[in-house]
């Protein structure tokens, strides 16, 4: 007996929430529009139909289908359905909902693909091992019906075993020969084919020989190149949808009478006022109206510290307002924002990298054509020799087709790639692109951020030493009331340094100013500068002030990233150029630049201005490596020859980089600029060994010295050499 089906408590609720929905209502025509909800909590199939039954009772819903395994549901509706509403409406009856991205879904493409190719290459690799294993029966001499027999049962394994794992290539060869053009897959097709067809042939007319183990050798060796080289191009999405999906879809306008409505960024015009509660995203470039606030703005400068926001001051889209209610007069939004035209920059800059051609796909444009050529020719000759005889000239023709068939060629960098990416990977290197190696090797100049790339990211206090206890014991009392980066680093340093908070009594934050409290009948308050009278100094601070007294300041230096000195060093010792390019202040960029033992560095640099840096060092001649974690970054990462970003950088840029660091250092940088020279060195060896194979072996089989078998002997032969050679890079 079945055990019974527990249901899980939202499944319980959704048919008592659909009883009193309103009833299902389909748009008379119009276009629909696709929307796709997250469904975290779901997990079994009553959550199936629970979901999709409330989501159809909705009105403007056409129709709505739940992926268990990936955790969505994908709606269709009419335009007037907004997702928001859907995702309340599923979270009310107990359904966790949430708009989903589209973007986002690239990623689970990308992972159905190598499911697949690693399905077909499993299913070519079985049935070749079982048809060598038949194979042998009649290598020892098995004739006549027993020979028959083991043929046909070969051909049992290997035909469908090659219909369902040569797709790959035939679909790709299809194509090519449906638009009048040649491609790789082109012979790679026609020698399997044609090995399983003459062993058909023989075979039905009681042949000595039958090649179904040469077929499936060919397959499965072919498809392991395409598998190792599509693990090297799996890049997840594209950075520019990134930077859209970081657009505020929605923002609350003040009407005339003083009331906020909610309406889509892409109706607002210039002029109308927002408002921007602490914790929100800027929706729109403008400038702030009313309010006083700290505005988080690392999304355009990269830097962490906060700017005091005040009536008057421009602030970007996707800026985070963190401590006061702000309202904002629109200046643009939309398509027209600072942070669409970022995500344009990225866009312009991708496409232009991605025309990069790596060798093996320069190599093949003469190497397609000129394998038909010669199977071609050896046919047309034999049949001229033999005076009329097919079946020989077919065979000859084939072990042509086979024996220079790219196995080594398709082999060459795949090979190469996925053995130096392991051993990037073991020194704390991730390589995502399959011609990232290539350009790395071709670097003459590497441009470096500051803040979370050279540095931590986190401000740490330098001077508590030389600051008295009480001091320190008030500061640390204010510090744990607030949020603020330099608060937050000031009350871990005091903290660690064994400091026990004042009492103090009124404490509170002020919006874009600091943090104020009273002890002992004085107001004592942390913060900035111009908010205490203080004297700014030249090095990032905050001050406390005790009553009338004079300020104090506590001043911050970032740490250096672990490796960071060294790596430069290393790279510098290889005679590359190193510059520094941040959005931080001279003197900030200038010390850390002397710790690091650069001598070119820049300032206060906005992330147009880091891109078109980029592209005026690749105007000069130069062969840039940008490195750099932040959103400004991306336009100039993907300028870049070849970037490279830590693990800590957000998605947006780790998408954009062609190599991420996995760990906290920067030591490996050094050593992967020669890695990459040593991996091209061995796709270059790889060639001239493939080259060197068909130097010999072609004019062995032109003769007609060589048969099918022998061909994919000598092929398999050609490509576990390639991969040797590609194991020296370990």
């Amino acid at each position: 007996m079945a055990a019974p089906v527990s249901a899980c408590p939202a499944c319980v609720a959704a048919p008592l929430a659909e009883e009193t929905a309103s009833g299902s209502y389909r748009g008379n025509g119009g276009e629909a529009k696709r929307l796709i909800l997250s469904l975290p909590a779901i997990y079994c199939a009553a959550c199936i139909s629970g979901v999709e039954r409330g989501l159809a009772a909705q009105p403007g819903v056409r129709s709505a289908r739940v992926n268990l395994t990936l955790k969505r549901a994908t709606i269709e509706a009419d335009q007037s359905v907004e997702a928001t509403h859907l995702a309340d409406y599923l979270t009310g009856i107990g359904f966790e909902a949430y708009e989903l991205d589209s973007a986002s879904l690239s990623s689970t493409e990308t992972d159905k693909r190598s499911r697949d190719l690693l399905m077909r290459l499993g299913v070519s690799g079985f049935a070749m091992m079982n048809v060598m294993l038949l194979s042998v029966a009649v290598w020892s001499g098995a004739t006549d019906a027993t020979r028959d027999m083991f043929h046909w049962i070969s051909a049992a394994i290997a035909v469908p075993a090659i219909a369902f794992s040569g797709q790959v290539f035939f679909k790709s060869a299809w194509s090519a020969l449906s638009v009048a053009r040649l491609n790789m897959d082109v012979p790679i097709s026609l020698a399997i084919l044609l090995a399983a067809g003459m062993s058909i042939y023989e075979t039905a007319n009681s042949g000595q020989h039958a090649y179904f183990d040469a077929a499936l050798s060919l397959t499965f060796f072919l498809l392991a190149g395409r598998f190792l080289d599509h693990r090297t191009r799996s890049v997840a999405r594209s950075a520019a949808e990134e930077l859209a999906a970081l657009e505020v879809p929605r923002a609350q306008r003040l009407t005339t009478d003083g009331a906020d409505e909610t309406v889509s960024v892409s109706d607002l015009s210039a002029g109308d006022i927002v408002r921007v509660v602490p914790g929100a995203r800027v929706p729109v470039d403008g400038v702030v109206d009313t309010g006083e606030s700290e505005i988080d703005r690392s999304l355009l400068t990269g830097e962490s510290l906060p700017v005091f926001a005040a009536p008057g001051m421009a602030l970007s889209t996707g800026e985070v307002n963190l401590t006061g209610p702000l309202t904002v007069r629109v200046v643009a939004a939309g398509r027209d924002s600072s942070l669409h035209r970022m995500a344009d920059l990225v866009a312009i800059a991708e496409t232009s990298r991605n025309r990069y051609t790596s060798l093996a796909d320069k190599a093949a444009q003469i190497y397609a054509p000129l394998v038909h050529l010669l199977a071609l020719a050896a046919f047309l000759v034999w049949l001229w020799i033999s005076g009329g005889d097919v079946r020989l000239s077919l065979n000859i023709a084939v072990a042509v087709l086979i024996i220079t068939c790219p196995c080594a060629l398709g082999l060459a960098v795949p090979a190469v790639t996925t053995a130096a990416s392991g051993k990037l990977f073991r020194q704390g290197m991730l390589l995502k692109s399959a011609t990232a190696l290539e350009r790395l090797a071709e670097v003459d100049h590497v441009v470096f951020d500051k803040t979370g790339t050279l540095t931590e990211g986190q401000p740490e206090p330098d001077n508590l030493d030389s600051i008295g206890r009480e001091d320190l014991e008030l500061a640390l009392a204010l510090a744990q009331g607030s949020a603020h980066p330099l608060a937050c680093a000031l009350r871990d340093g005091a903290r660690a340094a064994g400091i026990t908070p004042a009492q103090l009594t009124l404490v509170h934050e002020v919006p874009g100013k600091g943090i104020e409290g009273n002890w002992n009948g004085q107001i004592v308050r942390l913060g900035r500068a111009g908010w205490l009278g203080a004297q700014a100094c030249d090095q990032t601070a905050t001050y406390l002030a005790v009553g009338a007294g004079t300020p104090v300041a506590f001043t911050f230096t970032d740490a250096l990233r672990d490796g960071a000195a060294q790596a430069v060093g290393a790279l510098r010792a290889q005679g590359m150029g190193v510059t520094l390019i941040s959005g931080d202040v001279p003197a900030a960029v200038a010390d850390i630049a002397a710790r690091v033992g650069i001598e070119d560095w820049r300032a206060g640099v906005l992330p147009e201005e880091k891109a078109a840096a980029v592209a005026a060092l690749a105007e000069q001649g130069r062969r840039v490596l940008m490195v750099g974690d932040g959103l400004n970054d991306t336009a100039a990462l993907a300028a870049a020859h070849v970037s490279i970003s830590p693990a800590s950088a957000l998605e947006a840029t780790r998408v954009v980089s062609d190599i991420v660091l996995l760990g906290r250092t920067l030591a490996p940088m050094g050593g992967a600029v020669t890695l990459a020279r040593s991996a091209t060195r061995r796709i270059k060896e790889n060639f001239a060994i493939a080259a060197a194979y068909n130097m010999i072996a072609i004019p062995i089989a032109l003769v007609g010295l060589a048969t099918p078998l022998a061909a994919a002997l000598a092929m398999s032969a050609s490509s576990i050499s390639v991969s040797l050679n590609a194991l020296r890079l370990r």
